[in-house]
């Protein structure tokens, strides 16, 4: 068998096993997205077999130049904002706690990572049930809030961002726990031998250290937390959304194909998440990326 034949054998497999997932992917994933740029075009009448209105660019520019539009924006925004400083944090300090050689600590890393297995709808259940203004856990502490958290235009929203940090924070506590185990021991070790304190240890080993992770959680969870609206559909409904200040886009995408249907602004707001969420992503890389240290350069 010639080399050539052998090299043709090896392709022929290995396309043979990437051609599932990249049908799967060319299906669900890039015809529906290449598919929104023509949607985005059209007025698409809530009921099928009615003909579509050419609208062109005029659509789009309208769409993202309604006050719901940025409204929403600015939800998102918020949502995002309060989510992943927090949740990287905790995820961190939670990962450096479990690191600790202390008995027992493995049922602690079950315990702090099961939030990142956990699905929306049970989370939002779960904090809806502490969040009852009648037999939750508030009034036991004797907080009574008028209008209740998930009725109120303030707290509203960072009712929704505890749900989110908790989520995150388990997924974020895996990643810091994988980027802890694989930090060089002999550096730890000559930062105690210097005399260095726990902290300035954290701060000054630790941390730069554990730059990558730290960076890749940030990256993660804005694009997660950009897309998010399960705990708004559970906990608030499509009806309160609007009035308090909960309605993030990828909300108001949902609205738009099934309250008032019209897939061609759905589209439309589609495009421009995916537009801001991409603006976001490059600018963490272009300045957030400087700051990274990567073990051995």
């Amino acid at each position: 068998m010639t080399r050539r034949s052998v090299r043709i054998r090896q392709s022929v497999g290995a396309y043979a096993l990437i051609a599932p997932a990249l049908t799967l992917i060319s299906v669900f994933i890039i015809y529906p997205f290449l598919r929104n740029f023509k949607l985005a075009l059209y007025a698409i009448p809530p009921f099928p077999g009615l003909p579509s209105k050419w609208l062109g660019i005029h659509q789009f520019t309208t769409t993202v130049t309604s006050d719901v539009f940025l409204n929403s924006l600015q939800a998102t925004l918020l949502y995002t904002a309060m989510v992943v400083p927090l949740g990287v944090f905790a995820g961190l300090v939670l990962a450096v706690t479990a690191h600790q050689k202390l008995r027992g600590m493995a049922i602690y890393r079950v315990i702090f990572s099961t939030t990142a297995v956990s699905s929306v709808a049970v989370a939002a259940t779960i904090f809806g049930t502490l969040l009852n203004p009648v037999n939750g856990l508030l009034p036991w502490f004797g907080i009574n809030v008028n209008p209740p958290f998930l009725q109120n235009t303030t707290w509203a929203l960072p009712a929704m961002a505890i749900i989110g940090i908790w989520e995150f924070m388990g997924l974020s506590f895996l990643l810091f726990s994988a980027g802890l185990q694989s930090l060089p021991e002999e550096v730890m070790e000559a930062a105690l031998v210097d005399g260095a304190s726990p902290v300035r240890r954290f701060f000054r080993v630790t941390i730069p250290m554990l730059s990558p992770t730290i960076f890749y959680a940030v990256a993660v969870g804005t694009i997660a937390a950009m897309y998010t609206f399960g705990q708004m559909d559970v906990l608030i409904g499509t009806g309160s959304t609007t009035y308090t200040n909960t309605d993030t886009l990828a909300y108001l995408i949902y609205q738009s194909v099934t309250v008032q249907p019209n897939a061609g602004v759905a589209a439309c707001i589609s495009i421009a998440l995916f537009g801001i969420t991409s603006l976001i992503t490059f600018l963490q890389f272009r300045f957030l990326e400087r700051r990274v240290h990567y073990v051995g350069e």
